[in-house]
């Protein structure tokens, strides 16, 4: 089952009557205490109670190529447009107790340290992730180090750190802009391909009675999963190259009743024009729909939100 939540019905009326609306069952359920929004690419904000956990937020969206045929111009310089973030923090759609990394590349990690600055958000990542965030200007004193196995508790949410694996594209199944960097080095990136993949990291994020499992990337380590049944998993197009990539990640997670699609969209373009570009969330789709029938398949637009 799919479900579609447009944007412009979110902000013309309430957000969980405005998706009851558009036939979202997720959300006329109401079966949880946590709602997810979507901000684009593999950017995720996931409220439960008064908490906030902030998953690769990326706004600010500059022009790579990524998506065109000549691929993303590693020379592209790092940009981070302030007045977009501060437009929605001061309108109070953003906040941030965590935020979580999955990789270090551009369209992951470039917004994090100054939206850590203006949150206060607790941090977490690898020591690349962090190394390349404190050279960016992130506040220090908020970088929590991960390395994949910790399970953590806060007030009224936990989270849990898994190792992953970056997607691997091309005839030769290679990493884009691969490579670590030690929480030594200070020197500040300036083009993208100095924003390193560090190392690659999935979370469960559980809380109000459900939990979300988030993959960056469309690969997995699948003896990292064995036994987890989180209720809903954002999921990326894409694995080509990984084995089975679609039905081997569901059945070893007992096919969970949600799989949103993430990191779908044509990030080249801004905040409200979501674009599949190569066709591949309807090959999700359909992957889905073969592998695991009784999950529901969720496509959000920017901004839209549900409740599993």
């Amino acid at each position: 089952m799919e479900t579609g939540i447009s944007r412009r019905g979110l902000f013309g009326a309430g957000a969980a009557a405005a998706a009851i609306l558009a036939g979202a069952p997720g959300l006329a359920r109401a079966a949880s205490g946590m709602t997810l929004r979507w901000w684009g690419n593999n950017g995720w904000e996931i409220r439960i109670g008064a908490k906030t956990i902030l998953i690769d937020p990326w706004l600010t969206r500059f022009k790579t190529g990524t998506y065109t045929s000549a691929g993303a111009d590693p020379h592209t310089p790092l940009s981070v447009n302030k007045a977009l973030i501060d437009g929605y923090l001061d309108r109070g759609y953003l906040h941030a107790d965590h935020i979580l990394v999955t990789h270090g590349h551009y369209d992951h990690l470039t917004d994090v340290p100054y939206l850590a600055e203006r949150t206060g958000a607790t941090v977490i990542g690898t020591e690349t992730h962090l190394s390349l965030m404190a050279a960016l200007g992130a506040p220090e004193d908020q970088l929590s180090i991960a390395t994949g196995g910790e399970d953590l508790t806060f007030d009224g949410y936990t989270i849990r750190v898994l190792r992953s694996l970056h997607s691997a594209t091309g005839p030769r199944a290679r990493v884009a802009f691969p490579g670590t960097r030690s929480l030594s080095r200070r020197d500040r990136p300036r083009v993208i391909a100095d924003l390193l993949e560090g190392g690659t990291l999935a979370y469960v994020v559980s809380g109000g009675g459900a939990s979300v499992l988030d993959f960056g990337g469309a690969n997995y380590i699948e003896s990292e999963l064995a036994g987890l049944r989180p209720d809903v998993v954002l999921l990326p197009p894409g694995g080509a190259k990984v084995t089975d990539y679609v039905p081997r990640l569901l059945r070893v997670l007992g096919n969970p009743r949600c799989v949103a699609a993430t990191h779908w969209d044509d990030f080249d373009l801004p905040l409200g024009r979501a674009h599949d570009p190569n066709g591949g969330l309807e090959v999700l789709r359909k992957a889905v729909a073969a592998a695991s029938p009784g999950s529901e398949f969720v496509v959000l637009d920017h901004l839209g939100e549900f409740t599993p």
